[in-house]
């Protein structure tokens, strides 16, 4: 065989073989952690409140995980190849403020308590990815707007944004990073609840 398809075939060779090695590896799964963290309370005492589902983007209604290269070109979201959410982000969020507010004294209900006329809160995703601003630095930036419901009246509309440095350049950093900015905005989203003039009951 000639010298040069021995090495074109020996490169194929290892080419394979890295992709199978690399279908092989297991997946790693992350979510928020606990939710033991001492959080912002209301400035004003909060009463019942139903919160629906969060909502945002079709691309997080799936267990994948997103990062950004914004350095080299910030229009492309790419996904880790083994490494996932334990649920949909959608999912991980909603669960997430609901507990936030349940510690902050809110009494959380579900939607089919919206007819009672008690406040209902929507939560619509706007970004949650893993952001590089370079190759060694980056945040997990999380930002939603908040609606806040009476009956069928809008009370208020707010955007939330935090964007907290991960601890290291992979899937991990990034999960801390986000699972903290989830937190800085549920803090966020309860002070202001606190300063609205809801019905409590």
């Amino acid at each position: 065989m000639h010298p040069t398809r021995i090495i074109l075939a020996a490169a194929l060779a290892l080419t394979l073989s890295a992709c199978a090695s690399q279908k092989g590896q297991p997946t790693t799964q992350f979510d928020f952690g606990p939710a033991t963290a001492a959080q912002a309370q209301a400035q004003g005492m909060l009463g019942a409140v139903v919160v629906t589902d969060v909502t945002g983007s079709s691309a997080l209604d799936s267990e994948r995980m997103f990062y950004r290269l914004s350095y080299a070109d910030p229009l492309q979201a790419r996904t880790y190849a083994n490494s996932r959410w334990t649920a949909n982000p959608l999912q991980l969020l909603t669960q997430r403020f609901k507990t936030r507010l349940a510690q902050a004294g809110a009494r959380v209900l579900s939607e089919t308590d919206a007819a009672a006329g008690i406040p209902l809160l929507r939560i619509d995703v706007d970004e949650f990815i893993h952001d590089f601003g370079g190759v060694s630095q980056s945040t997990g930036v999380v930002a939603v707007r908040a609606s806040v419901f009476q009956g069928h009246t809008l009370v208020d509309q707010k955007s939330f944004r935090q964007a907290v440095a991960a601890p290291s350049a992979d899937a991990a950093g990034g999960a801390r990073a986000l699972a903290a900015s989830t937190d800085a905005v549920a803090a966020d989203i309860v002070a202001w609840l606190g300063t609205l003039n809801l019905n409590r009951r």
